[in-house]
């Protein structure tokens, strides 16, 4: 059964690390509405389902996170409005020919609109008879400027590791009744990968095994609200063991995924984004701990004395890797501004 896990313990304001940092004088008062947003993300990561697998009892979840409150409603709208323009020159012919995707719409479920930035993927074996995965010889548009700010953001706000940072899309356009069907993500993608949600909140459902009922329907154990403006990340078992799919969506939606490209599948003509490489996240201050014994005290104190530098200035967080507004696109906002399956269960946050 799904761990019906309480929200996360409310954080204690007084020692908790965005309000710390914001009383840093060695903060401008950007970084300081930066630490303020940064300290108002929700985050849960206490996924819990276990199912049998391959014999044994394994929490097929495990490694999911849902972080909420990362893009706020003006930044969600400048988002949305990038891709729209995105789409409209893709209908227009003017992308690269891989770029844009639109099917026509033959049977409920099928049919959703989508742009691959970075890389063009293969979901199954195309006409020229590559494989699934990657195609290395074909070429589509690079990633846009408001995009790789939202990459900023998540590796800066601990949502993406430094480690994986994203360096291609697929921007899913969902009208109504458009679905995802059942899949675990191609390995020439590393983990984690990551989905933000736009327009509508939807489900996606998790599990080992996930059924198909009928065209656009499926039902599977888990469920998992995604709100608008949160950011789903997928690792773990949650990646490589539970299969995902999103059911026909309700109303109008749109999901951008990012994902860091395997080196060895990348294509033959990528080169690494100058403004992607070394992004680091938000200096956080130490944590808090138990006041020592006196005799530790002293010993520590001795030892501190004859290493640190007592006038060397603070470490400060710079604003090199603040998101920068582009000449293309507006920059993101300021700082400052199934259910009908009694077997779901849904996951509350």
């Amino acid at each position: 059964m799904v761990s019906d896990a309480a929200s996360p313990a409310p954080v204690n304001r007084k020692h908790s690390p965005a309000s710390s940092r914001v009383n840093d004088k060695s903060l401008s008062e950007e970084e300081k509405k930066e630490q303020i947003k940064f300290g108002q993300v929700k985050r849960k990561k206490d996924f819990v389902h276990y199912e049998r697998v391959g014999g044994k009892k394994v929490n097929v979840v495990q490694g999911l996170e849902l972080h909420t409150g990362v893009f706020d409603a003006e930044e969600q709208m400048k988002i949305v409005e990038c891709i729209y323009q995105y789409q409209e020159l893709g209908q227009k012919g003017q992308l690269r020919a891989r770029t844009y995707s639109e099917p026509k719409k033959w049977m409920r479920g099928k049919g959703r609109a989508t742009i691959q930035f970075g890389c063009c993927y293969n979901y199954a074996v195309d006409k020229n008879g590559n494989p699934p995965g990657i195609v290395r010889d074909e070429e589509v548009d690079p990633l846009p400027a408001v995009f790789k700010q939202m990459i900023k953001r998540m590796v800066r706000w601990h949502v993406l590791p430094p480690t994986c940072i994203p360096n291609s899309c697929i921007v899913n356009i969902y009208e109504e009744g458009d679905c995802i069907p059942p899949h675990i993500d191609h390995h020439d993608f590393i983990r984690p990968f990551c989905t933000v949600s736009f327009l509508s909140e939807c489900n996606i459902l998790f599990g080992s095994s996930l059924k198909i009922v009928s065209p656009g329907e499926f039902s599977g154990p888990v469920s998992v609200p995604l709100p608008k403006g949160s950011v789903l990340v997928l690792q773990g078992n949650g990646a490589d063991v539970a299969k995902h799919c999103v059911p026909g969506v309700p109303s109008k939606r749109i999901s951008v995924t990012f994902r860091k490209m395997d080196e060895s599948k990348s294509p033959f003509n990528y080169k690494p984004d100058p403004e992607l490489l070394r992004i680091q996240p938000l200096v956080l201050p130490r944590p808090l701990v138990r006041e020592p014994s006196t005799q530790q005290s002293v010993a520590e104190n001795e030892k501190k004395m004859k290493h640190d530098k007592p006038h060397s200035p603070p470490a400060q967080t710079t604003n090199q890797n603040a998101l920068a507004a582009n000449k293309e696109f507006s920059p993101l906002g300021s700082f400052g501004s199934s259910s009908k399956n009694r077997s779901i269960q849904r996951v509350k946050y």
